[in-house]
């Protein structure tokens, strides 16, 4: 059985047949020539596998994340970061990696922080001489750091799947959030040197003070989202409906730059953009549930306890398979199909299990600008009109830096951890 499900799923993935089919569509296949079991059994394993409370938060933080884009929010928020940042050398690029993290906050989505700030900031780079390889690779990538800073939808997906506190692994985000962001920032500043980039301006309080006035609404969201999880007012769940609530209402009648037509776009857009997660999880359950019945976990279970691995490596062994998994699959349908697989060896090992969660995390956002099919590359080319050539040669310093990252988060388990245990031993109560 285990034979036909590997050949077949990489035929079906060399014919370049959609995840989600591909996953059910094997598991159909392997259970009529290998089992007595009912086919119908697949829809009752498609449905338990979003039937899970903390999944109810992505289409709510999807629909807010698209309000902040349409309603005029995100544009105040680069805005404010502008004018903090945006005067010193290299400070566009420093705006894009800053954007990007606030952005994140509201988010958690990488392919949307990718278009809303890169739709933004492109132009403006290309226009101070940054150039087009350079511009497009970081555009690419820091939309990236969404899914590592909370809240994000690979958190809840995690959470959902392993059981950990949905609370717990967004705090354990922050600080690998903002290690990623300051790498990102040594290799842009490094880069402004290099090529001779000059300062663009200079710092004006007014304009500071004039553009967090007008950012307050919009910055007011992920101090809404993360101040509410994090003082146990509501649980992430209920965090990301009061958000998307908050961005309807500033929208539409603080900023008035969105009516109830365009709001109606852009639930009908986020219903989309949520119905294709979910079916990719539901598909993933399958898959999923077919290696369990056919031992895969247990095998590999046995394999590394027999090889006599150390903890060291199998967390080295697990970014092995995510980064090159990243390559090839979609993040959700990656972290759902091996998750399983490691998480009962490493935690057997002794890895906290938010610490496993930020590790795999930051994989999946690094394969979404991994070549040759990281979602955000397609995502760039589409909205840029760029060569994959050209973004790809942009995105390899970043793609070195985020292998530090992911390094220094995999092996200095504090990063992940330090928060989650400060806030726990100050009554934090997860969710």
């Amino acid at each position: 059985m285990l034979t036909t499900l590997c050949l077949l799923g990489t035929v079906l993935l060399l014919c370049n047949i959609p995840m989600f089919i591909l996953m059910v569509a094997t598991a159909v296949i392997v259970i009529l020539a290998h089992t007595d079991t009912p086919v119908m059994l697949i829809a009752s394993q498609m449905f338990g596998s979003i039937d899970k409370f903390a999944l109810m938060a992505i289409p709510f933080f999807i629909f807010g994340a698209a309000v902040m884009g349409e309603g005029g929010l995100s544009q105040r928020l680069v805005d404010w970061v502008l004018s903090m940042v945006g005067w010193a050398r290299g400070g566009l690029a420093m705006t894009t990696i800053v954007s990007c993290e606030v952005f994140g906050t509201v988010s958690g989505s990488s392919a949307a922080t990718t278009a809303a700030i890169g739709t933004l900031l492109y132009p403006p780079l290309i226009r101070n001489k940054y150039g087009e390889t350079f511009s497009l690779g970081l555009v690419t990538c820091t939309g990236a750091i969404a899914s590592v800073i909370p809240p994000s939808i690979g958190m809840i997906v995690y959470s959902a799947i392993t059981g950990a506190s949905t609370g717990a692994v967004f705090i354990g985000g922050i600080l690998p959030g903002i290690l990623l962001g300051t790498l990102f920032g040594c290799w842009v500043l490094v880069y402004v040197y290099r090529q001779n980039i000059p300062q663009t301006g200079a710092f004006a309080l007014r304009v500071v003070l004039t553009r967090t006035r007008s950012a307050g609404w919009a910055l007011g969201m992920p101090v809404l989202i993360l101040g509410g999880i994090y003082s146990g007012i509501f649980t992430p769940t209920e965090a990301s409906a009061v958000s998307a609530v908050y961005a309807v209402f500033v929208a539409l009648f603080i900023y008035r730059e969105m009516d109830l037509k365009k709001l109606f776009q852009v639930a009908i857009e986020s219903a989309l953009i949520t119905a294709k997660i979910m079916i990719i999880i539901a598909a993933s359950g399958v898959f999923v549930w077919l290696l369990t019945v056919g031992g895969v976990p247990d095998t590999v279970n046995a394999w590394v306890k027999g090889a006599g691995a150390s903890q060291f490596m199998v967390l080295l062994l697990i970014n092995i398979v995510f980064l090159i998994a990243g390559m090839f699959l979609e993040p959700n349908s990656t972290l759902v199909v091996l998750t399983p697989l490691f998480y009962p060896i490493a935690v057997g090992l002794g890895v906290d299990p938010i610490h496993l969660g930020i590790i795999l995390v930051l994989n999946i956002s690094i394969g979404m600008y991994t070549p040759p099919f990281g979602f955000n590359i397609f995502v760039s080319m589409g909205i840029f009109n760029a060569s994959m050539r050209k973004i790809v040669a942009g995105l390899m310093p970043f793609i070195w830096v985020s292998l530090l990252a992911l390094l220094l988060t995999t092996y200095i388990p504090q990063l992940s951890l330090w928060l989650p245990r400060l806030l726990y031993s100050r009554g934090f109560s997860g969710g």
